[in-house]
């Protein structure tokens, strides 16, 4: 056969398929820092869980998973591994079983402290710890974010440059679609490569003010709206239908379960199927209940101590009231307080 008539050879694909918040930004942020590519980035805001459905992959192709759920993607992988890709997975949201297989390398910790940045750190042996130090901080892990601080020997600061930081990444990512978004997940990545140092980033990408001042105006209107319901031992807050309800919900939980570390907390906002998308956060002084809790409804996912829910039909809405309360019934020490002060 002439050489012109040779099929030509397929060139491998190498794609990043990862969640739009801090923690999937960071995490593939240091992955790519440790092993630059030029790769296909597959992303959307945070409640798009389902990221594998739309991949179409094949024998050769790599795939970078980070920070969605393998549970909420299992019938994607097996058809992706089925296929002959190779797919290496690191998260820490539940995953339910992990399949074996021989294309599959799955770095999964369901732990209530850690996070897919922490997971690539301890994969990278703290190469590029900053960050994971900013991914903790998106995710609201302080305790895990200052330990990590601690070993790189910031100053307050520092650690507060990078609190910010990953609070304001985090915060882009909330919305039910990406219009809800003020920068596309993509786009923010890509502003994030020009930049190794977390410390620069921070200082000098416009992106970053961007989102922090949006992040200032969207929180002000958030903390006027009163609780929808106190329970015994949490608050459950119904935002009303607008873009800004739909990025704060999630930011606005966990500043209430910073305030009130004994509480749990549910924020709801309004999506475009007439029910509501959910933020759940455990009590921080007992932090589990949050994935049983979302679990129960369809769409639901998470973690012990942060999960949610897609979407809820407004008729579920005083079943899940209930669940709330029986799902975080212990006694408190504490009364009911208001929530709101800062």
């Amino acid at each position: 056969m002439a050489a012109r008539d040779r099929a030509p050879r397929r060139v491998m694909r190498l794609i990043d398929v990862f969640n739009g918040d801090a923690d999937g930004l960071c995490a593939l942020h240091q992955l790519r820092l440790a092993e630059p590519a030029d790769t296909e980035l597959v992303t959307g805001p945070k409640r798009r869980i389902e990221l594998l459905a739309g991949v179409d992959a094949t024998a050769g192709d790599r795939l970078t998973v980070l920070d969605v759920s393998l549970d909420r993607n299992r019938e994607a992988l097996l058809r992706l591994l089925d296929r002959g890709a190779r797919v290496c997975w690191f998260d820490h949201h539940y995953a339910g079983t992990v399949p074996s297989h021989p294309l599959l390398e799955a770095h999964i910790d369901t732990s209530p402290g850690t996070c897919t940045g922490i997971l690539v750190d301890r994969h990278l042996g703290g190469r590029f710890r900053a960050w994971a130090v900013v991914a903790a901080f998106g995710d609201a892990l302080a305790d895990a974010a200052h330990a990590l601080a601690d070993s790189l020997g910031l100053d307050a600061d520092s650690r507060e440059t990078l609190r910010s930081l990953g609070e304001d990444l985090n915060y882009n990512a909330y919305g039910e679609t990406e219009a809800d978004l003020l920068v596309p997940p993509a786009v923010l990545y890509g502003e994030m490569r020009r930049f190794a140092d977390p410390f620069r980033f921070a200082r000098e990408a416009a992106v970053v003010r961007k989102v922090r001042d949006a992040r200032g105006a969207d929180m002000r209107a958030a903390l006027a709206v009163p609780p929808y319901r106190v329970c015994a031992r949490g608050d459950i807050f119904v935002l009303p239908d607008a873009q800004w309800s739909r990025r704060v919900r999630g930011t606005l939980a966990n500043h209430l379960a910073a305030l009130g570390a004994d509480r749990a907390h549910a924020v709801l906002a309004p999506d475009a199927r007439g029910g509501y998308s959910v933020s759940i956060r455990a009590p921080r002084t007992a932090p589990t209940g949050a994935v049983a809790l979302a679990r129960g409804f369809a769409a639901g996912g998470g973690r012990e101590a942060a999960a949610g829910i897609d979407h809820l039909p407004a008729a579920a809405l005083e079943r899940f009231i209930e669940q709330f309360e029986a799902a975080f019934s212990a006694p408190s020490a504490l009364g009911p307080r208001d929530q709101r002060a800062l």
